[in-house]
């Protein structure tokens, strides 16, 4: 099932003073997008995306949601609409979820993930329409047919130009602009920022088509001396299929993919004929891996694919777009807001940029496994045999689900600052309610699990920032106290059993700015306990 959003603007669609003037600038109208644009209007930032799509495409390029994705779309009370009505989240007993890596179908992601589930099956274009609908639920403006052809920053503000329906061009001015316009970014080009990694050594073709006999296809992954095919067979409709060819990169990778090129190349690495007809999406990519040198220009940003582009192993890319989005969006409102401490921005960057090289790096390695060249055969075999232990296995499923990804806080001592929290059913005054509940505001939570006067008292200066919540956790959380960042991430802790606050408000600075005036400043004595 696909979902559209319910209302858009199009490039002709006469524009009121205050449409004029957003806070947020995003350009780009894909699923990163469309989950940014949602943060921002949560917290009440004026927010226009601009897409020149004039309707959303009905091509998923993705459809794996990983662990933390997951678990992060949990945070918003997203996880169910995404994928209705087959999931939930939580602690769950440890069992088998099979994935591969490297076309190695012996990875098992389930030891490396706290919370389930490990994997949700979304189709991007269905992901991306409710990303969408919440959005313009929350006030967000989404402009079609519009294309962005320059950003310039100006005294305090940043110009953007775009191309409208019928050519006309307009001119709107905004505090900041946010570029999630895929791998050519316009905003990334237009402020100058690097886009460095390793060029393309392979060249692959994607599409939809039907198959004459999809029950003889050669189903799933095949690896073959001639390179690889992956067929998503459909027998009732269009069947995906996808080819990598190892012999070098496409001559033009901008040219169109021919319905006879397509056919002949899934035929040349098969070594079989495949019939097969209507198709459409027909698409080309490669296994360029490619860094942006800076997330952030003044007052503009990259996020998703503007930010980071490599070859599609497992869906990582838009995983890593999306946790992009649920990372920038509360720092990036809080800036609109005023209220953010000095660095908060910069912090989206130092966050971020790893966990996409990261990515990037995994990537290209699955890419060499892959080769099928006779000289790879062995290397495979032994990483097959490798991914039988436990310790390789978990480090492995860690980096592919997103589940080893953690933060510096400053705060090294501190077993969970920085660290995903997860799921816990908690008894609170109003009755039971799960931790990810908390966070639907995507507001920050200082968590009381202890009854803790001392805490409270420590978060007065705060109150109208962060959320103070008093209650008892029913599965085991080992503090006894926490501090949550809206993403999700632990700020600060306080040890179960502990005596001391001692941090609090150092933290609570750091990551949420100054408390009100007036208000005593200093962190409670060491052993304080009310």
């Amino acid at each position: 099932m696909e979902r559209r959003p319910a209302a858009v603007v199009s490039g002709g669609t006469r524009e009121t003073a205050g449409e004029l003037n957003p806070d947020v600038v995003i350009v780009g109208g894909g699923p990163v997008g469309m989950l940014l644009a949602g943060e921002l209007s949560l917290h009440g930032v004026r927010t226009t995306v601009f897409e020149k799509a004039l309707r959303p495409s009905s091509e998923s390029k993705a459809g794996t949601l990983h662990a933390r994705t997951a678990q992060s779309l949990h945070r918003r009370g997203l996880l169910e609409a995404v994928q209705p009505g087959q999931y939930t989240a939580g602690r769950a007993p440890r069992q088998h979820v099979p994935f591969h890596f490297g076309g190695l179908p012996h990875l098992d992601l389930a030891p490396a993930v706290e919370e389930f589930p490990a994997v949700v099956a979304s189709p991007q274009v269905y992901a991306e329409a409710v990303f969408a609908q919440r959005a313009i639920r929350l006030g967000a403006r989404v402009v079609r047919g519009a294309e962005v052809t320059d950003v310039r920053e100006t005294d305090r503000q940043v110009e953007v130009t775009t191309r409208q329906k019928g050519g006309m061009t307009k001119r709107v001015r905004t505090s900041w602009v946010v570029g999630c316009d895929g791998a050519r970014s316009v905003v990334r080009q237009n402020v100058g920022i690097a886009f460095g990694g390793t060029l393309p050594t392979i060249s692959c073709l994607m599409g939809d088509v039907r198959l004459s006999d999809p029950s003889s296809a050669p189903s799933g992954w095949n690896r073959t001396p001639r390179g690889w095919t992956i067929f998503w067979t459909n027998p009732a409709g269009h069947s995906r299929i996808g080819t990598y060819d190892f012999r070098g990169p496409h001559p033009d990778h901008r040219s169109p993919v021919t319905f006879h090129e397509f056919k002949l190349e899934v035929e040349r690495i098969t070594g079989c004929s495949v019939e097969m007809d209507t198709p459409r999406h027909l698409s080309r990519f490669s296994d360029a891996a490619l860094l942006a040198e800076r997330y952030r220009c003044g007052r503009v940003l990259l996020a998703g694919d503007s930010a980071h582009v490599h070859f599609p192993a497992g869906g990582q890319g838009l995983n890593t777009g999306l946790q992009d989005a649920v990372n920038l969006g509360w720092k990036l409102a809080a800036c609109v807001r005023g209220e953010a401490p000095t660095g908060l921005l910069d912090t989206y960057h130092t966050e971020r940029r790893p966990v996409a090289a990261r990515v990037l790096d995994n990537v290209r390695a699955q890419v060499a496994l892959m080769h099928p060249g006779a000289p790879t055969d062995a290397l495979r075999r032994l990483f097959a045999d490798l991914m039988s232990v436990d310790e390789v296995n978990s480090y492995l499923a860690g980096m592919v689900s997103g589940s080893d990804i953690a933060y510096d806080v400053g705060r090294p001592a501190d077993m969970l600052a920085g660290r995903f929290i997860p799921e816990t059913r908690l008894r609170t005054a109003s009755g039971t309610t799960g931790l990810a509940a908390l966070l639907h505001a995507g507001r920050p939570v200082l968590l009381d699990l202890a009854n803790r006067a001392d805490v409270r008292q420590a978060a007065a200066g705060w109150a109208g920032r962060v959320d103070v919540v008093t209650a008892h956790a029913l599965e085991d959380l080992p503090a006894d106290a926490l501090l949550l960042r809206p993403d999700g991430y632990g700020a600060w802790s306080a040890p179960a059993g502990g005596s001391s606050a001692a941090g609090l408000h150092a933290a609570l600075r750091r990551w949420f700015g100054e408390p009100v005036d007036g208000t005593e400043t200093a962190d409670p004595p060491e052993g304080l306990r009310l």
